[in-house]
């Protein structure tokens, strides 16, 4: 019998050496691949299509994500859950390519001679201050190329039952002195049920021309099947949404509009009129929710008429959202995905205060609306695809008969 020979570490070496590219990533995909379905059968508490008692969830498809190893990018299969969500941390970094955005911006500040101590600061956490001009700008060539793709890819999801829409002040310094710049941001919910980041530019103004620029864009790259798109009141945006989305119905941000009425009232007065107005939509259907509307500015009208006018001049613009089903009214005025991605957009670009230039603010931005729709992705849907399809129904010549029905049976 002939004596195993032990394997050492340059046997193996070369092994791999000799071996294909395309293996080594088969080999990198399996393992990578069988760790993540072990890790989810232990969420589960069963193997795939395994029946037992200690089941408590349940696999729902993957999703594709690439991961960039040495043998090269492989292309991942992530296990999605029926009941919330899954990431594999300890493989896949999900904020990787917002941070390094953050990092180009803090360089560029540097190379552009406006850095400040804050940003000194900043800089020294993330350990960037001693980045060359070649090293910023290999950086900053892939991000850019990351967030055009994510900008210009087709929306092809569609349709769009919902949109919302917004816009956030941006500082950057341009000829020598520091403006304001304009970042317009819209998401919608795909015929999935699934929210989406649909697009995102920087304009100079927010006037009737950007907003219309901004829209023909979306609807260049495929948004269609738009029913309800909600924003702020801002001027030109209803004539543009009206341009290029014909058929959609507008409906004002709640948010928004609670700031704007309060100003109509003192101060000691604001948190009765907003509990009062809150009722509003708190009503169990379309018809009581008008009612209570008009009871509401009935009661206002005698101490303060402003506010009171105020709310029934915008008994249209709030209660758009009255026309479609009940089931998915706190999805379209209260749970407001825009808010929250305002938020965690503001958490980002904060700590820059001033953006070097546009291209800046492009790239920060669209790294962090890239990995949140990448996060939104795993998580379940927003809405469901069966009341989407009833939505989808709202304003046509259907009978409208027809469609309670179809809701009440989904509900039941």
């Amino acid at each position: 019998m002939r004596d195993i020979l032990p394997v050492t570490s340059d046997d193996f070496d070369q092994t791999l050496a000799a071996a294909s590219p395309d293996l080594l990533r088969e080999m990198v995909r399996a393992f990578a691949q069988r760790m993540m379905d072990a890790e989810v059968e232990q969420l589960c508490g069963a193997g795939y299509g395994e029946v037992s008692d200690q089941r408590v969830n349940s696999r729902n498809g993957y999703r594709s994500r690439e991961w960039d190893t040495r043998a090269g990018s492989v292309d991942l299969q992530i296990p999605r859950l029926r009941q919330g969500s899954y990431y594999p941390e300890w493989l896949l970094e999900r904020r990787r390519r917002a941070e390094r955005a953050l990092a180009t911006v803090v360089a560029t500040s540097y190379l552009l001679g406006v850095s400040t101590r804050r940003v000194e600061r900043l800089a020294e956490s993330l350990g960037v201050t001693k980045l060359s001009k070649s090293q910023v700008s290999v950086m900053a060539r892939e991000l850019d190329d990351l967030v055009t793709d994510f900008r210009n890819r087709p929306l092809d999801a569609g349709p769009y039952t919902f949109v919302w829409i917004d816009a956030l002040t941006q500082k950057v310094r341009e000829g020598g002195r520091t403006i304001i710049v304009h970042c317009l941001v819209a998401t919608g919910v795909n015929t999935d049920g699934q929210r989406e980041i649909l697009g995102i530019d920087v304009v100079t103004a927010e006037d009737g021309a950007g907003w219309l620029a901004f829209l023909r864009g979306l609807v260049a790259r495929g948004l269609t099947g738009v029913k309800l798109v909600t924003s702020d009141c801002h001027a030109g945006l209803r004539d543009a949404i009206a341009s290029t989305l014909p058929g959609a119905a507008w409906q004002r941000c709640r948010t928004h509009y609670h700031r704007n009425l309060l100003t109509r009232v003192g101060k000691t007065a604001q948190p009765w009129v907003a509990t009062m107005v809150r009722t509003i939509f708190e009503q169990p259907d379309a018809e009581a929710v008008y009612a209570q509307h008009a009871k509401v500015v009935e009661a206002l009208e005698p101490k303060y008429p402003q506010a009171a006018a105020h709310l029934d001049d915008a008994r249209d613009d709030i209660l758009a959202f009255a026309a479609f089903p009940k089931q998915v009214w706190k999805s379209i005025w209260s749970n407001n995905p825009q808010e929250r991605l305002n938020k965690e957009i503001r958490r980002r670009t904060d700590v820059v205060g001033i953006f070097p230039d546009r291209p800046s603010i492009v790239r920060l931005v669209g790294a962090v609306l890239a990995e949140q729709n990448d996060e939104w992705a795993e998580q379940r849907r927003y809405i469901g695809s069966e009341i989407l399809a009833a939505c989808q129904k709202v304003g046509t010549e259907t009978d409208t008969n027809d469609t309670e029905v179809t809701i009440n049976a989904i509900a039941a």
